[in-house]
């Protein structure tokens, strides 16, 4: 049975809630001739995840039951590039959540409400193992969403508690909500860049419309050096010289944000193999904005893939269900462009904006307004870099040219309702506080506090010693900043060589800011000293510019490369945030092929970075991912390296 995607979650009493877990779906039939193990394609799944199959024989239970098989992280969410790449239990553990009970001893349960069956499964399910119940939640739709996209799960189920079970229909009593965009995508080719050290550069995908394969996209993000060299060696046989898509896609086309595109070429290969991919969007013609790659999948065949098109939450349920307003991504602004004051009520807080035309940049004649809109539209990137974190606040109540401070202690200076994390300072036993952005309300009153730009901890207050990302800053001094995007593109060739992911954005001022996700698995002295490794590799390639020399007087006007940001409390403007700048500059996340001659500070501005971000999705997403393995790449690099 399959559910529906529709675009909301909803509230409406006899439907109950599941996590969406993000897997492999598996029926396992236990009968006395023997147990079977099989994917919705009916693929055998009793050897590839033998450590199920061995549960399922141990359980001793005469029945079919509907379930999904994952690999679980740390956290306890499921991780699918894991699943996909599992061999062994040495490469994670599997578990199996069971959400149906289908036919139990001789009888068949389909035709019984679902919430009878999940009445006679949570009696059968083992008190300990990997095979597990799915919990159902009876709650706000819109709350359970709410709680999955903030603990990284793909989505959320709804399903009608009396819905009835119908083998290999879309029902429409099960429904899903996606945290955020997934396809399952059939690969039809690859490219590889000119100049390119890598296997390929980005797959070429599309799904099935009519039996015509339509191309939707390059996706070019999300593998590693080993997923690729692999996928590299599974692609060889299927080669051919034709484009397999109805359209032979121009893979050197330049959009609007990226005019000159690196030169490619393109590899066709039968379009046999089937990726799942996820997405900022589909552009009305058709292809996906800002793919990233999530893993293969051996559960279904390519010819069933097709653009899955959620359908409104409203035409299943009926309007008096509370659906939750459209989503944000249309959003233009916050204020009026005429009062001088105004309340706006975000997140259930009145917030009060006065003095709306100060000018803010007196060159561009841009003024606070244009601040507060700027960042009402670009609340959904830049939140996440922001939230559950303290704030160093830079304020700039008389804009650009007039006097700013820094504020750190929010005591007693903000309403209630802001979060705050209490610290000393040395040499002070007083009690202070950080404010911490929490929500979109939040990140509103630190612009509306002439807050020009936001600058965030590297760590939230949940794990306040262990840095989400490190951060290389490369602070160009007198140097060019051609020079600064040399030294970016060595560094970037350093961290491939270990195999180590990294991302980058310009800082809005006059450098380059590279991070490496962490996970908030390490300390700040450990962020710290792996990016000291990084600098002096760095700097040796190239010391005729550079230096990691800390006094400045002692760096000869060469370029900083700065490790030191990995400390406690330090902070850097977050992705997306404005600067203090002439022409407005944003801090902006990059694609590595944008990062060469030609780059400059003022293409990324308040008037074009909102819709920049809308139209390529959040590329720094990656960074708030589960982190590199610190000490395997350490380990790595010593083998390689003698």
């Amino acid at each position: 049975m399959l559910a529906t995607l529709v675009d909301k979650p909803f509230d409406r009493e006899g439907w109950t809630y599941e996590i969406k877990w993000d897997g492999y779906r598996a029926l396992a039939l236990m009968r006395k001739g023997g147990t079977e193990l099989r994917s919705r394609n009916n693929k055998s799944f009793n050897e590839k995840f033998y450590p199920v199959y061995a549960a399922l024989e141990k359980w001793n239970i005469q029945a079919v039951v509907d379930g999904e098989i994952v690999v679980v992280n740390d956290q306890g969410t499921a991780n699918f590039s894991a699943l996909q790449q599992w061999r062994s239990e040495a490469d994670g553990e599997l578990q199996y959540f069971v959400f149906d009970l289908l036919w139990y001893e001789g009888k068949d349960l389909t035709k019984l409400p679902l919430s009878a069956r999940r009445e006679q499964l949570k009696k059968l399910i083992p008190a300990s193992g990997l095979i597990r119940l799915s919990q159902d939640f009876e709650t706000s739709g819109e709350e359970m969403l709410r709680v999955a996209k903030e603990i990284g799960l793909e989505g959320i189920m709804a399903k009608k508690a009396d819905s009835l079970y119908h083998s290999g229909e879309r029902s429409k009593e099960w429904l899903k909500v996606k945290s955020s965009q997934r396809q399952e995508v059939v690969i039809g080719g690859y490219t590889k860049n000119e100049d390119s050290s890598k296997p390929f550069s980005a797959l070429l995908v599309g799904v099935y419309d009519k039996g015509k394969l339509e191309y939707t996209g390059k996706v070019g993000t999300g593998f590693n050096l080993q997923q690729q060299r692999d996928m590299l060696q599974q692609f060889k046989p299927l080669l051919i010289k034709k484009s397999p898509f109805h359209t032979e896609p121009d893979v050197n086309k330049p959009s609007r944000f990226r005019p000159n595109p690196p030169k490619a070429k393109a590899f066709w290969i039968k379009p046999l193999v089937v990726a799942e991919v996820s997405f900022a969007e589909m552009t009305p013609d058709g292809v996906m904005r800002h793919p990233s790659f999530e893993g293969l999948r051996e559960d279904k065949k390519a010819t069933a893939v097709g653009l899955e098109k959620s359908v409104p939450a409203k035409k299943i349920i009926s309007p008096d269900v509370g659906i939750i307003p459209p989503g944000e991504s249309s959003r233009k602004t916050l204020l009026n462009p005429t009062d001088e004051t105004q309340v706006r009520k975000v997140n259930g807080q009145d917030l009060k904006f006065t003095n709306l035309s100060k000018i803010y940049w007196p060159k561009e004649k841009i003024t606070k307004r244009d601040l507060i809109n700027y960042y009402y539209r670009i609340a959904p990137f830049i939140l996440p870099y922001l939230k559950n974190r303290p704030q160093s606040l830079n304020r700039h109540p008389d804009g650009i040219e007039g006097e700013s401070f820094y504020q750190k202690d929010v005591t007693g200076k903000v309403p209630g309702w802001i979060e705050k994390h209490p610290y000393k300072a040395d040499g002070d036993a007083t009690r202070k506080h950080f404010m911490v952005a929490t929500n979109e309300a939040s990140l509103l009153y630190m612009a509306g506090l002439g807050c020009i730009e936001m600058n965030p901890w590297s760590s939230t207050v949940r794990k306040p010693d262990h840095p989400t990302w490190c951060i290389i800053d490369l602070d160009p001094a007198k140097q060019s900043f051609d020079k600064v995007i040399e030294a970016a593109q060595v560094t970037k060739a350093v961290l491939d060589d270990m195999e180590v992911p990294c991302y980058c954005k310009t800082s809005g001022s006059t450098g380059l800011h590279i991070y490496i996700p962490l996970g908030a698995k390490y300390t700040y002295e450990q962020s710290k000293e792996f990016a000291r490794i990084i600098v002096t590799l760095v700097q040796r390639e190239i010391p005729r510019f550079t230096s990691i020399e800390r006094q400045v007087n002692n760096r000869g006007g060469k370029m900083y490369l700065d490790f030191l940001q990995n400390r406690p409390q330090a902070t850097l403007a977050a992705p997306y945030a404005l600067r203090p700048k002439p022409g407005a500059t944003v801090s902006m996340p990059l694609e590595w092929d944008e990062v060469k001659k030609g780059l400059k500070m003022k293409d990324f501005t308040i008037h074009n970075a909102a819709e920049r971000a809308e139209s390529m999705g959040d590329i720094f997403k990656p960074v708030l991912g589960k982190g590199i393995a610190l000490q395997r790449v350490i380990g790595k690099y010593r083998g390689k390296n003698g």
